[in-house]
């Protein structure tokens, strides 16, 4: 018994899960906010537009059978601008601070560098560019060890 609340204590204490439990727990608070947002400015925007803020009530009916289509329009409306205000508010400015970081910034993985001359794509070692021929230096490689 006594091994397995060890191993249970372990399992919890795991750093994966710990991670997933605090981004759960965000998840949900970035939920709330998202949806107090949507609730709270965005559908009162939308029923100054269509003059009702809630299209539950429309429906049609065939053959005694009731289609609350109203209903689909609200969950598509509400999708529609959960979804825009994560993009516009969350997405994009998150992807516009991204690129500014890395603007300037050679990617470090890559095995190429760009000519100083004329910007053609030249190995990092190399001496001379093969497309303009100026002289380039060398770009050092920061895992191999200095010679004295």
């Amino acid at each position: 018994m006594r091994s397995t609340l060890t191993e249970f204590k372990n399992f919890v204490s795991r750093g994966n899960v710990v991670d997933l439990a605090i981004a759960f727990v965000l998840g949900l608070a970035f939920a709330t906010l998202v949806t107090t947002f949507v609730s709270g400015i965005l559908t009162p925007i939308i029923s100054m537009i269509f003059g009702d803020s809630s299209f539950q009530g429309l429906t049609f009916t065939i053959n005694g059978s009731i289609f609350e289509y109203g209903a689909v329009l609200d969950a598509l409306i509400s999708f529609v601008t959960v979804a825009a205000a994560l993009f516009f508010f969350v997405v994009k400015p998150l992807n516009i601070m991204a690129a500014r970081r890395a603007a300037g910034r050679p990617d470090p993985e890559s095995d190429t560098r760009a000519c100083t001359e004329c910007l053609s794509e030249i190995p990092k070692a190399a001496r001379r560019c093969a497309f303009c021929t100026a002289e380039q230096q060398p770009m050092s490689d920061p895992v191999a060890p200095a010679s004295a």
